[in-house]
């Protein structure tokens, strides 16, 4: 999500609320993937505009969730443990589904958990993408004037704080798995930490599944391959309209050679970059398809403009809002 007025009216109240807890309350808190992004709340001196505008170009930068995290954390009254400080003397119970490989409580669970953290990750991440010179002057300032006494906090002392993680990031993966074997596939999970660049993973993927026939599974045994993860996508220019599960199944598509693979990449929220698209479904006749009806898919790969192709080869999946987000499923089948 992207942050706007809306949200920053809700992290207001968020923080207002938690300032009314008392010794002997009990705070619940309950987190998702993309929570923290809906409820904006930035730094002293920044604007709404700003914190959005940080947020875009993150997203464009290719860097990753954490890398993401490390930047936004440093930019907010409420991240990176700020909401808990509002919210003690009283005892919080954080319930939290991750949305992040690894699992990483102070980055799926950021309001009320330590940070582990420090401006000077998030310095680091700007100069590794370059982001300096396109940053809001305000940012820029608040995080090159940054002081030690500005950190968040790394450590809540003996304050009451439990957390409970009620759906791992990878268990996407092993629910895939079950019914994978259900429906008669050998399956093996790859990782449940796939990140980097969603073209290059997603040919990585197409190539690993294609070789697959001939790596020691019985002859004629229908194969699933399987991962998790997040994978990005970096923009060098405008982009047009796609995300990293569609780039991913796309490219894929170009490795495949025989008509008994196929490959879908899902983003598990329902939406894959800022489309009502969740991903993409498919197999070596796309890029025959593609080609039938006038359509380059490499060149719709290099312009980040692949939500109209996969529409009009109906490779395209849509789903819907599903109520969750546990991070990217991409499952490789070989019939």
């Amino acid at each position: 999500p992207v942050p706007d007025a809306r949200g920053f009216e809700a992290a207001k109240e968020m923080k207002r609320l938690a300032g009314q807890a008392r010794a002997g309350d009990i705070v619940f808190c309950a987190i998702t993937g993309g929570s923290s992004a809906l409820a904006p709340y930035p730094a002293e001196g920044l604007t709404i505009e700003d914190k959005a505008r940080v947020h875009k170009l993150l997203l464009e930068s290719g860097a990753t969730i954490r890398e993401i995290n490390a930047v936004r954390k440093h930019l907010s009254q409420i991240k990176g443990g700020r909401l808990a400080l509002d919210i003690f003397p009283a005892e919080i119970i954080n319930l939290t589904v991750s949305d992040v490989t690894g699992d990483p409580y102070d980055y799926i669970t950021c309001p009320t958990v330590p940070d582990t953290s420090t401006f000077e990750d998030a310095r680091r991440v700007l100069d590794t993408y370059a982001l300096w010179d396109s940053m809001p002057p305000a940012a820029v300032r608040y995080l090159r004037g940054a002081t030690p006494d500005m950190e968040n906090p790394q450590d809540f002392g003996d304050m009451p704080v439990h957390t409970f993680l009620l759906v791992r990031s990878g268990e996407v993966c092993e629910a895939a798995v079950e019914e994978a074997r259900r429906l008669g596939f050998r399956p093996r999970i790859l990782t449940c930490e796939m990140e980097g660049d969603s073209i290059e993973q997603g040919r990585a993927f197409g190539e690993q599944l294609a070789q697959q026939s001939g790596d020691g599974r019985p002859r004629g045994a229908p194969f699933a391959l399987i991962a998790g993860g997040e994978t990005t996508v970096t923009l060098v220019s405008e982009g047009g309209e796609g995300g990293p599960n569609q780039e991913f199944a796309l490219s894929a598509a170009l490795a495949l050679e025989t008509d008994n693979v196929a490959i879908v990449s899902l983003d598990t929220d329902g939406t894959d970059g800022p489309t009502g698209i969740a991903g993409a479904l498919t197999d070596a006749s796309t890029v025959e398809r593609a080609r039938g009806t006038g359509l380059d898919i490499a060149d719709a790969l290099s312009r980040h403009d692949v939500s109209p192709l996969l529409r009009t080869l109906d490779d395209a999946v849509v789903t819907g809002h599903t109520g969750t987000n546990v991070n990217d499923l991409k499952i490789g089948l070989h019939a």
